[in-house]
């Protein structure tokens, strides 16, 4: 995209139609929120448990508005120079060394101030965002950070620029486009919610996750998804698993089972393909034993 201003959807309908062309479906709810989120430059907050798509929604967003993707993975401990920018310690050596070798008269403030330039910059997804804006800033799992990184953020995203001390104020010609995620394994704080547009993005129901699995795996027999849609949906009704599957899971079970070959599950390829949808073994072991049971009077999985 060349244009310096992001290319916003007329209305709801149409961001639904862009994220259905990026291959992610969207009900009215949730379309709404994103278009209201871009054409108001406000962050989205995506919360949601584990599997239900949100980090996928931001690459959707991203290929809908022709526009890259960044991403800032949090994760516990996080600070804001893995967010913002570092120096390339290993390059600023070689050069004093180089400048000692070639017998460099310059002062030692002269050499100082050479080592903060830009061919020594390292930055980091938030810099990367303000300076190469119109993106999306993916913000994912903001859950796992601290108190103090939300602040941080909270301190970039209301002003679209940061400090660099040794260079100067660097400041977004376009603001990102903003998304947080959040599987909720902590309260964020009411400040950032306050910034932010909020969706929480639920499990589909069965008729849109068939859509979503006939959409990204047009190869698989409508039988044999239907199926999978089935089996899937009811393992998350029951409330038994320790690690429920999300659409991601449905998705790589689904394409194992068609690589497995035939339409429809049976005992013998559910079993070989059991390591896509379960992730834990007492989840493959109940998994396991409520197919066996499903399988008991017949040789293929009935919905």
């Amino acid at each position: 995209m060349n244009s310096n201003i992001v290319a916003t959807p007329r209305d709801p309908v149409e961001m639904a139609a862009k994220l259905r062309g990026a291959n992610y479906l969207a009900d009215e709810g949730l379309a709404t929120t994103v278009y209201l989120a871009v054409a108001m430059n406000r962050p989205l907050l995506l919360e949601g448990a584990p599997g239900t798509g949100k980090t996928s929604l931001s690459e959707a967003l991203a290929r809908a508005l022709d526009i890259p993707l960044i991403r800032l993975q949090c994760y516990e401990g996080i600070d804001a120079t893995q967010a913002l920018y570092d120096w390339d310690f290993s390059r600023q050596i070689l050069h004093l060394r180089s400048l000692e070798a070639a017998g460099s008269e310059t002062s030692p403030d002269e050499r100082e101030q050479s080592l903060y330039t830009e061919r020594f910059l390292l930055p980091r997804p938030v810099l990367r965002a303000l300076r190469e804006s119109p993106a999306v800033l993916l913000i994912d799992e903001v859950d796992r950070s601290d108190d103090e990184f939300e602040a941080f953020l909270l301190e970039v995203l209301a002003s679209s620029q940061i400090s660099i001390p040794e260079l100067g104020t660097v400041v977004a010609k376009v603001p990102p486009v903003v998304i947080l995620t959040s599987n909720r394994t902590r309260d964020l704080h009411e400040a950032l919610r306050r910034r932010c547009y909020f969706h929480w993005i639920d499990h589909p129901d069965p008729v849109r996750e068939l859509e979503i699995v006939k959409a990204h795996l047009p190869e698989v027999s409508h039988r044999l998804a239907e199926q999978v849609v089935d089996v899937v949906q009811s393992l998350r009704n029951q409330g038994r698993l320790r690690r429920v599957p999300g659409v991601a899971e449905t998705l790589d079970w689904a394409q194992a089972l068609n690589r497995l070959g035939g339409d429809e599950i049976t005992a013998h390829t559910a079993a070989l393909a059991m390591g896509a949808l379960c992730k834990d073994q007492n989840d493959r072991d109940y998994v396991r034993e409520a197919l066996d049971a499903a399988f008991a009077t017949t040789s293929s999985f009935a919905t």
